[in-house]
């Protein structure tokens, strides 16, 4: 996991990795968490956000150089933006 964020008025927490996973899951207690689904997004998009008004998650990427370096190209930026 890179990132993580917390959506309280649906009780999802959100998980980004650099590869290009948003695994989701729900807080059916406070000790309890259950797998909802993992979504595949884009590889780089590690930074995760969600908007408590909303309920969106937000994921930041760019274009990358071909493995195995996997360095950021410049002068790109994109979010990503996820909901229901």
């Amino acid at each position: 996991m890179d990132a993580n964020a917390f959506d309280p008025g649906t009780g999802m927490l959100f998980g980004s990795t650099r590869d290009g996973m948003l695994h989701i899951f729900h807080e059916d207690s406070p000790d309890k968490l259950s797998e909802v689904e993992t979504v595949m997004t884009e590889f780089g998009a590690k930074t995760c956000r969600v908007d408590p008004k909303t309920h969106r998650v937000f994921l930041s990427t760019s274009d990358f150089s071909p493995p195995p370096n996997r360095t950021p190209k410049p002068g790109n930026f994109r979010v990503l933006v996820y909901g229901r």
